[in-house]
This record gives C-alpha cells, sequence and structure tokens, in this order.
C-alpha cells in the first residue's frame, strides 16, 4: 500500500520546477540580445563635400555610428558633393525628397535667410565653438533652429548639429597681412555672413564651394580665400598658389556641420531610429573632433616643413576691425525681428558662459611656451 503525499512536499516540488522555469527563462531573456523589430531602412544622404575631402571622412564617422547604434537596421548611403546635386543645393535636394538627408552648414544656403549663419558664422561674442554648440543643446538654439527651418523658411526639413570647428584661419595669400589695410580691395573667397564682414572691411567678395575654390585663384576670379583647416585647405592644393597662411580669425570662429533630413522620410521612422539619428549626431562630435585635432596638426607641420607655407599668426589689429566690421552689419540686420531674437539669445548665452570659461581657464598659452620655448613666434 503505497504512502500518501504530503500536500506540502507537493507543492514544494511544484514551486521549485515553476522557479527553475522561471529562472531559466529569465536567464534565456537576459542572453537573448535585444534587437530592434523595427524594418531595416536605408538613407540616401550627400555631403556638400569631396570624394577626398577630410569633411565627407567625417560624414562617414556619422553613418558609421548610425549603423552600428541601430545593429545594422538603420544605413545611411553617404554620396560626396556632385553625386545627385552640387555642394549648395543638398538642402532644396532634401526638402524636395530627391535626397533623404544632406551633411553640410549652414552657411551654404545663408542666401534663404542671412540668420541661417548665426548657426555656425555668426558672431561668437567671445565664445568658442563648443560653448556655441552648448547654446543650440541647452540656451534655446535648437528651437530657433526649428522655427527659422520650419516655420519662417517652410522647409521640409529636421536638422542636427555635430563638431565644434576649431576657429578657421584668415586664409591664403600672396604675401602676409600685416594691417587691414593690406587687404583693401582684395578678392576673396568666403561664405554666409564672413561675406558681409569682409565686405565691411573693403574686400571684394565671392561666395563659392570648396571645390571651386583654386580654379578660381588660378583664373584671377580670386586672389586671397579661406576655406576651414590646414587638412582641408592642403587637400584642394591651396599650398601650391599661395604661400603666406594666416592663422586666427573672427570671421568663422564658430562652426558646425549641419545633419539634416527630409522631415516626411523622418517622420516616417521609428521612434528609436529617429533618436539613434539625433544621438548619433552628439556622438559624432568626439570622433570628427579626435579626427581634426590629429589631422589638422599635422597637416599644418607639413604645410611648414615640406610645402614652404608661411604660417602667420593674424595681427590683433585686424581682428579688431573684423570686430568692428560685425558691429556695423549687426545694426541693419538687427532690423529683422527673428534675426535680433537669435543675436539676443546667444550674446545672452555668451556673457554667461564664456565669462565662466575666461575666468577659469589656464593660460595655455603660457603651458605651452613653458615647454616649447621660442616655438609660437607671437
Amino acid at each position: 500500500m503505497s504512502k500518501a503525499k504530503d500536500p506540502k512536499t507537493v507543492n514544494r516540488r511544484r514551486f521549485l520546477k515553476g522557479g527553475a522555469g522561471a529562472a531559466g527563462a529569465a536567464t534565456a531573456a537576459l542572453a537573448m540580445p535585444q534587437v530592434s523589430r523595427a524594418e531595416t531602412i536605408t538613407l540616401k544622404m550627400q555631403g556638400s563635400w569631396g570624394p577626398s575631402s577630410i569633411f565627407s571622412d567625417m560624414a562617414k564617422q556619422y553613418a558609421e555610428r548610425v549603423g552600428k547604434m541601430s545593429g545594422g537596421r538603420l544605413k545611411i548611403d553617404y554620396l560626396p558633393s556632385g553625386a545627385v546635386v552640387k555642394a549648395f543645393q543638398v538642402q532644396d535636394a532634401c526638402h524636395d525628397g530627391i535626397l533623404d538627408a544632406a551633411h553640410t552648414v549652414t552657411a551654404y544656403w545663408y542666401g534663404k535667410s542671412k540668420a541661417a549663419s548665426l548657426f555656425g558664422t555668426g558672431p561668437v561674442f567671445g565664445a568658442n565653438a563648443s560653448q556655441i554648440l552648448a547654446w543650440i543643446h541647452y540656451g534655446g538654439g535648437k528651437e530657433l533652429y526649428q522655427e527659422l527651418v520650419q516655420e519662417k523658411l517652410g522647409l521640409n526639413l529636421v536638422g542636427f548639429f555635430a563638431m565644434p570647428m576649431p576657429t578657421q584661419p584668415l586664409g591664403w595669400f600672396k604675401k602676409e597681412i600685416t594691417s587691414a589695410e593690406d587687404m583693401q580691395g582684395l578678392k576673396y573667397r568666403t561664405v554666409g555672413l564672413a561675406t558681409d564682414i569682409m565686405q565691411g572691411m573693403g574686400l571684394k567678395v565671392t561666395q563659392l564651394p570648396g571645390g571651386e575654390i583654386v580654379p578660381a585663384l588660378e583664373r584671377g576670379v580670386i586672389e586671397a580665400f579661406e576655406f576651414n583647416n590646414p587638412t582641408a585647405d592642403r587637400q584642394f592644393g591651396a599650398q601650391d598658389v599661395s604661400k603666406d597662411y594666416m592663422m586666427g580669425s573672427y570671421h568663422q570662429a564658430a562652426e558646425f556641420f549641419e545633419i539634416i533630413f527630409n522631415k516626411q522620410r523622418f517622420d516616417s521612422l521609428a521612434d528609436e531610429q529617429k533618436a539613434i539619428l539625433e544621438y548619433a549626431a552628439e556622438a559624432t562630435n568626439t570622433a570628427n573632433y579626435g579626427l581634426a585635432m590629429d589631422s589638422y596638426s599635422k597637416d599644418l607641420q607639413t604645410l611648414i616643413n615640406e610645402d614652404g607655407v608661411n604660417v602667420h599668426r593674424t595681427p590683433s589689429s585686424v581682428m579688431k576691425a573684423q570686430l568692428e566690421s560685425w558691429d556695423k552689419v549687426l545694426e541693419g540686420l538687427l532690423k529683422d525681428e527673428f534675426f535680433k531674437k537669435v543675436v539676443d539669445s546667444q550674446k545672452a548665452w555668451a556673457e554667461r558662459v564664456a565669462f565662466y570659461d575666461l575666468m577659469n581657464a589656464a593660460d595655455y598659452k603660457l603651458a605651452y611656451e613653458h615647454y616649447f620655448p621660442g616655438k609660437l613666434g607671437f
């Protein structure tokens, strides 16, 4: 005759069995990778940069991060300038849906609104590029940019910013610039609001994309120019047509890449994909800046030591003249209500943030001269 099973023992066994099953399920859930359920999407993006430009390399850094952050379910097919449209036409192509996305700068659509340049080539009021990028994220700049693009201009676009660019050099000249008077009447290339600033200093300014600069110089359309940095400048052969490179300027002291998407296309994506496109731009700041510091510094030394370029620090008198020209340009532009709203926001931010930084920052020039005496020469 079999013994009756103790109900407590049975219940205990059931509990342990169920618990083991639940634990196993939990372990399996933890081991299983959490893969996005959104369908795989490929976005066609064109840059405003040539295929060999370091800026195209930086655009690819963004595309790589989007791909990896999405587990390969969101891909960006990056194309260089001219693959679909010209450098200055990428915004219109995105608006019209010819492109899904573009990698560019706001100065390239300055013709639609001079306020565009405030998100890349405006007066910085003593703040640097990192601080103005912080204004975009934390000081109301993002909302003002959206208001400009979507409400004021009615563009079918969504945009993000990446890469606080180092100060852009005054540029390339046939001889060293020792005063603002040396620049009077020069035919000079720049873009955005910098056009107004340099015209205010007496230069004759032409706006050109990077790929057209050296041919224009060779044809005499321009006599002097700036583009962006030692690497990009060397890549398109600036050192072959000019030998005096002036470093330091206020004409474009804080610029960033603008990464734009056709709004309809962007809105059709899953929320997680939208988040990846936005936050990959923030992640790319670090990658872009690291690449810039490595490349720009190496190429500046190559320009000096191998290409025979004379590198000079732009005199303070020239930069003072630039600030005075900014003041005059702003007088007229501040009559526009929206332009004034953006400038007021930037200025209030700079007054507080740049004050903190300038009061607190170490004297890096003093430290450099301590360890590398005599190298700077200014």
